[in-house]
């Protein structure tokens, strides 16, 4: 007399889940084909200007044919540059929150001002950036006051992905370790970051791609001007990136070609995130053999 509803719950938790699953897999067909659509339409508007010249030559400022050679140098160097300043604050930031912190009031007043500092707009960044580098120190439009105003905007996604990743570190590893007569900063760097690294790695990726694609805040402290040098690695120099070249182009309205080059510029800047991302999965399969 008890089997029927036990049968009945059985098969209603089937169809349950069996619609679960197709809603689920639905929604990720859908934003795949999102994806799909928003890239191939920037590429089937980009692609036909990509060529060697477009990638090698100098911007033109009133005639057609110009290239985004400095731009893109620029917008390399510059995401190179910040996530050199702010990969440390942010890795030693998150070491300190994971390990070393506790669950006290500290751990809270930190998660604070690292959250405040996340939710902040960019062009709140900018702003401050643009007072602080640009006229209060004297720095003008120039590589540096990009640099490290980017690197505010980077410190916290680092420090949140590190303090993350360390904590889905197995209390395992971390007791053999200590079994075995390691300290604690030896087990930090010998164990749980290994275990971490492709969830940093990860962070990182996302942390840099971000970076690739700023514009407000590379507007109001880079600028929108290049060095007459290339390359020039100076960092008193203005350094006008692909994204903020592609704003200037499309809201100045100067050049004849101005719709050629901003499509091609968008093209380039979507297959250099996708390189990224290829070579990232690369180093992560890399780091897993390694690690196993």
């Amino acid at each position: 007399m008890q089997t029927r509803p036990v049968l009945r719950s059985s098969t209603t938790a089937k169809v349950v889940d069996r619609l679960m699953l197709g809603l689920l897999w639905t929604l990720a067909l859908g934003f795949i084909a999102v994806l799909l659509l928003f890239v191939g339409a920037i590429l089937k508007q980009g692609w036909p200007v990509l060529n060697l010249g477009f990638l090698t030559r100098m911007p033109e400022t009133l005639e057609a044919g110009g290239g985004i050679k400095p731009q893109l140098f620029n917008s390399i160097y510059l995401v190179v540059l910040s996530l050199g300043l702010s990969l440390p604050v942010g890795l030693g930031a998150g070491i300190y929150m994971s390990e070393y912190a506790g669950r006290g009031r500290a751990l809270r007043f930190f998660r604070l001002c690292i959250e405040t500092l996340a939710a902040t707009p960019s062009i709140v960044l900018a702003l401050f950036g643009m007072i602080l580098f640009v006229q209060t120190m004297g720095w003008s439009f120039s590589i540096r006051s990009g640099a490290l105003t980017l690197a505010l905007l980077n410190i916290p996604v680092i420090t949140r992905v590190t303090e993350l990743s360390l904590l889905a570190v197995p209390r395992d590893l971390k007791e053999a370790s200590y079994g075995l007569g390691a300290t604690k900063l030896q087990t930090i760097l010998k164990v749980s970051l290994p275990y971490a690294a492709t969830g940093i790695l990860t962070g990182l990726v996302l942390t840099a791609g971000r970076a690739f694609g700023e514009s407000a805040i590379l507007v109001f402290t880079a600028g929108t001007n290049v060095s007459a040098q290339f390359p020039d690695f100076r960092w008193t120099v203005p350094g006008e990136t692909l994204s903020v070249h592609l704003w200037y182009v499309t809201s100045d309205g100067t050049l004849p070609d101005a719709r050629e080059i901003a499509a091609g510029t968008a093209a380039v800047m979507i297959l250099a995130l996708l390189i990224l991302n290829l070579l990232v999965r690369f180093l992560d399969r890399a780091i897993r053999r390694r690690t196993r």
